[in-house]
């Protein structure tokens, strides 16, 4: 006869395994609903836009169009995870293009050069206001707030209300350059092609390695089933968009660039000294205190760190308009503190991830795109992304409550 294998608690050992098997998918959900949430948006705005939004050249807009507040979000993902905020880094991208201007237009300074300088100010304006924060204590809400009228008001000064341009071609290709083609082929960019594939196994063999690494040293990991499903999900779609943009004029240059910052800034946070530092002081600053790390100096880095990408990201946009304007900036600073609140952020600190906020960047772009080509009106636009911003940060506080 056969018997029916039965647990402690009295259930099948086929029921356990199922209901196993839910609460491991409830979890992956949880884990991974973020991209569930932007495979979702992307469906939904391909199929009301008739398709358009993932055509090549509209892709190709949307990478170009976030590129900046991607780069930016990197940086400012360090800064709420430290328990802080940042809100001049649209004044200080401003601030920087008009500067970008004036020495390359102006004065004729070469373009390297010009960047260098002009990073490097950007990272001495993080130190300023990181001063404050860090060794005096003055709120970051409050020493930021006066960054974000100041830098606006020196970029008036700076170009004297007139917007200043052309840039040099060599300096316009940051943002709008391609990954050369190195093969003769003219409907599709084969070297792009293969870099994205490329890329796809490299994030495929990084996360396999990652796994047995951590199961080599005992620590507990999600399903194998959600692991796999999510793994080849992103690795697919990381080369299906790859294959859209080589049908049209390739991989951009910026898109390279926003690359190799999520990938460091990847390895940083999760898996360095200072990454760890930084969640432990936005986690608990009086315990990280008392462990002995020197908090002050996170927190200060973290603002001069904020002040790097905020340059680059200023340089990214200028090179964009291939001019520098008085406007330059207005509102960024919302876009980017919301790519990270929706990426998963949590407003307290501690908490948040890399990709997380790459996602959320992305999450808001797909949807300024697609209600643009929906022909919504900027109005509601607003409306929509408000609800979606104060929807994530409930969730967010929702699972703080529950847990």
């Amino acid at each position: 006869m056969n018997k029916t294998v039965t647990t402690k608690s009295g259930l099948p050992a086929s029921g356990l395994n199922i209901s196993a098997m839910r609460a491991s998918i409830k979890s992956g959900a949880r884990e991974y609903g973020l991209l569930i949430s932007l495979l979702c948006i992307i469906a939904f705005f391909q199929l009301s836009t008739g398709g358009i939004l993932l055509e090549p050249l509209n892709l190709t807009n949307l990478v170009l169009q976030n590129s900046y507040i991607v780069v930016m979000a990197l940086a400012m993902l360090m800064v709420i995870v430290a328990g802080h905020i940042d809100l001049s880094v649209g004044s200080v991208a401003g601030f920087i293009g008009a500067l970008a201007a004036l020495l390359m237009v102006q004065h004729e300074v070469s373009y390297p050069a010009a960047v260098v300088l002009c990073i490097a100010a950007g990272a001495v304006i993080g130190a300023i206001q990181g001063y404050w924060v860090a060794y005096w204590n003055m709120p970051s809400f409050i020493v930021t707030l006066a960054g974000m009228l100041v830098f606006r008001g020196l970029t008036i000064m700076v170009l004297e209300g007139q917007s200043i341009g052309p840039f040099p071609e060599g300096f316009v290709g940051l943002s709008s350059g391609f990954i050369p083609d190195f093969f003769a082929s003219q409907n599709l960019r084969l070297t792009s092609l293969m870099i994205g594939v490329l890329l796809g196994l490299a994030f495929l063999i990084v996360e396999i390695k990652a796994r047995a690494r951590a199961n080599t040293h005992g620590i507990a990991q999600g399903s194998m089933l959600v692991f796999v499903l999510k793994n080849l999900v992103l690795s697919g779609l990381l080369i299906y968009v790859s294959y859209l943009l080589a049908t049209y004029r390739g991989l951009p240059t910026v898109l390279m660039i926003m690359g190799v910052l999520i990938a460091v800034y990847t390895f940083v946070m999760n898996r360095t000294v200072l990454g760890r530092r930084v969640y432990a002081v936005g986690g608990n600053v009086k315990a990280a205190r008392l462990s002995g790390l020197h908090t002050e100096r996170i927190t200060f880095h973290t603002f001069v760190n904020m002040g790097m990408l905020a340059a680059l990201g200023g340089l990214i946009f200028a090179a964009r308009l291939n001019s520098a304007t008085p406007k330059a900036g207005t509102g960024f600073e919302l876009d980017v503190i919301a790519a990270c609140f929706i990426g998963g952020a949590s407003a307290s600190g501690g908490v948040g991830k890399v990709m997380g906020a790459v996602i959320g960047a992305f999450i808001m772009g797909i949807m300024n795109n697609g209600m643009s080509i929906m022909g919504i009106g900027v109005d509601y636009q607003q409306v929509i992304k408000g609800i979606v911003l104060l929807a994530a940060v409930f969730v967010d506080v929702y699972n703080k409550n529950k847990g």
